[in-house]
């Protein structure tokens, strides 16, 4: 624990402003295990490993530039009137902070975020004037992720999208209905839905930022949303915007006011709100590696999905006239379908069957969990 500092230098803010960074959990517990998001070991806890939109791992120089922040997020333990030690890096201190990290090659890239500093372009002048110095006056040409501020102006949003490697604007609900919920000061469709609406036109394929990635998160259990106006809004932001990535961070029980709806409903249990999200992570990969539409996911009829089973299972138990599949013949789509195949044993198939015949699962590969459960979905 830090002790009293009535001055707190770069390291000391560091200590302060990673720990609260804390709270964005994006990709903390995915359908793979390489891509779930852990502190470093090492004591330096603004460095993390991370999985990149690109669907890359590395690791990043990962904190807030201030913890102070005038927003009302019900959620968020960092929401203003709250009793929290506050500090801010100013733009020289993160930058020589990180280069020191990037210099001795302990870090791939920055990823930066905000409370709010007086106001939404007030606090993206001070992220992009960190990116900007190191891309003019360090020639640094690496990764940047920088977090865009809901409420910013459109111009504090095209300076940001041309700085960086990767842009989010974090959605947080599906609708403004569950929004409102959560915060008094945040306009859904203004200061959230229509930021999103313009990174995706500035990034989208052949116009002048089109290298530049797009992401964003929901928080997952906060706001009483079923899973399927997560889901419904994920394949949206998919299909009709082409993000790259959407994460997903199970609230933290606790952490935010008393009167949040889940709490009030008995909904935020921390165990189930852990496998929500993991369950949504792996719809999240069936749109992104297998092939799947939203209409494809099944749900309870609380509009949930099952936390017993994966959805990619539950769906093959829903249309049992797919089934068995002869792995012999079977399109690549059709095998991503199957239970226990994903993308690299579907390869494998797809190769070796063009010199043999497969005649049994042996042939696919070592029989473990996963192959086991495919075998009662497949004919040879």
């Amino acid at each position: 624990m830090l002790g009293v500092v009535n001055k707190p230098d770069t390291h000391q803010k560091l200590e302060i402003l990673s720990s609260d960074a804390q709270y964005d959990l994006a990709c903390a517990c995915s359908s793979n295990k390489d891509e779930r998001r852990h502190r470093s070991t090492a004591g330096d806890k603004w460095i993390y490993p991370v999985s990149l939109p690109n669907g890359g791992t590395s690791v990043l120089f990962k904190t807030l530039i201030s913890n102070t922040c005038n927003n009302d997020c019900a959620y968020c333990p960092l929401r203003a009137n709250q009793d929290v030690r506050r500090c801010s890096l100013s733009i020289d201190e993160t930058v020589r902070a990180f280069l020191d990290y990037y210099n001795r090659k302990i870090v791939f890239g920055l990823f930066l975020s905000s409370g709010v500093i007086g106001s939404p372009d007030k606090t993206m002048q001070r992220l992009c004037g960190i990116a900007k110095t190191l891309r003019q006056k360090y020639r640094f040409r690496g990764y940047i992720h920088l977090k865009v501020i809901p409420g910013c102006s459109n111009s504090a949003i095209e300076e940001a999208v041309s700085l960086s490697s990767a842009v989010s604007l974090n959605i947080e609900t599906p609708g403004e209905k569950y929004m409102s919920h959560l915060s008094n000061k945040k306009d859904f469709l203004n200061d959230v839905v229509g930021p999103i609406k313009l990174i995706s036109k500035l990034t989208a394929k052949g116009n002048k930022f089109e290298r530049v990635k797009q992401t964003t998160q929901f928080i997952v259990g906060a706001a009483d949303e079923t899973d399927a106006d997560i889901v419904k809004y994920s394949w949206g932001l998919y299909d009709r915007l082409n993000l790259q990535r959407i994460y997903f961070s199970a609230y933290q029980k606790g952490l935010g006011e008393k009167s949040l709806p889940a709490e009030q409903k008995g909904n935020s249990n921390p165990q189930d709100l852990l496998t929500r999200e993991h369950r949504l992570y792996q719809v999240d990969f069936l749109f992104r590696k297998y092939g799947f539409r939203q209409d494809d996911i099944a749900f309870n009829e609380q509009g949930r999905l099952s936390l017993d089973t994966d959805p990619k299972e539950t769906w093959a138990k829903n249309h049992p006239e797919k089934f068995p599949l002869n792995v012999n013949r079977a399109s690549n789509l059709d095998l991503l379908r199957v239970p226990g195949l994903g993308p690299v044993t579907v390869n494998r198939i797809l190769k070796r069957r063009r010199y043999q015949q497969l005649r049994s699962i042996e042939d696919v590969g070592k029989v473990g969990k996963l192959l086991a459960k495919a075998d009662n979905y497949l004919v040879f």
